[in-house]
């Protein structure tokens, strides 16, 4: 018996069967998945409405000092037709933030600017979420028809709230968001942002949450116009004052209890926060990477086999064919490496990066796999979820609390 050559064909039986798999995977992602690979969702089409609706801008801040001067005057400009103020939510800030976003509003005026702080956020609440109850429990005193919730590091041009309101009002949506252009400048930013957005969008394909009958919901917390009455209906943010991806659990409430949502792409919403190193990055994506998996261990090992399948095998198997010599194999890795790094290529341009960088999509998507575990590993270290100095429990441990 000569059991080698056999288990030899059985090896390369099974990565062909592997390479196969991915390129089917590739094929359906290309065709199926929404086209969540296209970066044309912007702006729906709108005219400006007879009369302009007021509006409320909430900011929540927790030690923003740093991109607080690229940002709030932006705000503070904002070339609005109708009423608009803006409340800054100090949430424990210990660099100053506050005062020097009064310091801001004195010199370059602007929309009226209050900054208030609600404290220490009681059990079962995120800080941010917090703050935001605050800021609308103080704007509904003004009696405001839409709120404009937005983070403390996003620039705004100055026609953003005119443009987001025109949409809203024109198509009778309850909530417009936009996806921030997120800063890309260090070479670490240029490998994982641009591929942040891409695996968002191919999780939320942006086609289908502003399809009414979609079950699919999210939101880009970093720029949110949502009406005042759909705000109340879907008692936000009090329904999901646990949630640390409070952006997909307000736009899954606000659909879930009939109300039509949008998001796309920005053209002039920015984000000023700098990742210059890798360690910024990887904190940013594994905080929260493990409770997008509701914290269960069989989605994360799907997960990771999923990414391993889909983003790994092309390379893998490619370079396996070419040095056994299986050409099904590398035919079939190639051809699912080439739709990857087609598929990514316009997510690429729409960040202002260099193409070449697409058909490093494999390598980026490992280091996800990685982070997507460390959140995991962090989590049950009791270190899960943390940012800025605050660590959120688990929804259910909150339940079991209450």
């Amino acid at each position: 018996m000569r059991p080698g050559p056999v288990g030899q064909t059985a090896r390369v039986s099974t990565v062909v069967w592997i390479a196969a798999v991915s390129l089917a995977a590739w094929l359906w992602l290309l065709l199926c998945q929404g086209f969540f690979w296209r970066t044309d969702v912007r702006l729906p089409a709108r005219t400006p409405p007879r009369r302009w609706p007021s509006v409320c801008v909430v900011v929540p801040a927790r030690d923003e000092a740093a991109v607080l001067p690229a940002s709030l005057p932006t705000l503070l400009a904002q070339d609005y037709p109708g009423r608009a103020e803006v409340f800054l939510v100090d949430d424990g800030s210990g660099d100053g933030t506050a005062e020097l976003a009064r310091t801001l509003a004195r010199r370059h005026g602007g929309l009226p600017l209050t900054v208030d702080s609600p404290g220490e956020p009681p059990a079962g609440w995120t800080g941010k979420l917090w703050a935001v109850r605050h800021g609308i429990a103080l704007a509904r005193a003004r009696e405001p028809e839409y709120l404009l919730l937005t983070d403390a590091d996003i620039a705004h041009a100055p026609d953003s709230l005119r443009e987001l309101v025109a949409a809203a009002d024109t198509g009778g949506f309850d909530v417009v968001s936009q996806m921030a252009r997120l800063r890309v400048e260090s070479l670490w930013e240029r490998l994982v942002v641009p591929a942040f957005v891409y695996f968002f969008a191919q999780l939320y394909p942006f086609r289908r949450i502003g399809r009414q009958g979609s079950r699919t919901a999210a939101a880009a917390g970093g720029c949110v116009l949502l009406r005042s009455d759909a705000a109340e209906r879907a008692r936000i943010p009090d329904a999901i004052r646990h949630a640390v991806i409070d952006d997909v659990a307000l736009a899954r409430t606000v659909k879930g209890g009939g109300g039509r949502i949008w998001l796309g792409l920005a053209d002039r919403v920015d984000s000023v926060r700098p990742y210059p190193r890798l360690h910024d990055l990887w904190r940013m994506v594994s905080r929260s990477a493990y409770a997008q998996l509701r914290h269960q261990p069989l989605l994360l090992a799907g997960t990771v086999l999923g990414l391993a399948l889909v983003y790994l095998a092309p390379p893998l198997t490619l370079g396996w064919g070419l040095a056994v010599g299986s050409a099904p194999t590398a035919v079939c890795g190639g051809l699912a490496w080439l739709v990857m790094t087609g598929t990514y290529l316009p997510m690429l341009r729409y960040h202002r990066q260099p193409l070449w960088l697409a058909p490093l999509l494999p390598f980026t998507a490992f280091l996800y796999l990685l982070m997507t575990v460390d959140s995991a590993v962090q989590h049950y270290r009791g270190r899960g979820a943390a940012w800025k100095g605050r660590t959120y429990a688990r929804p259910d441990a909150v339940a079991d609390e209450g």
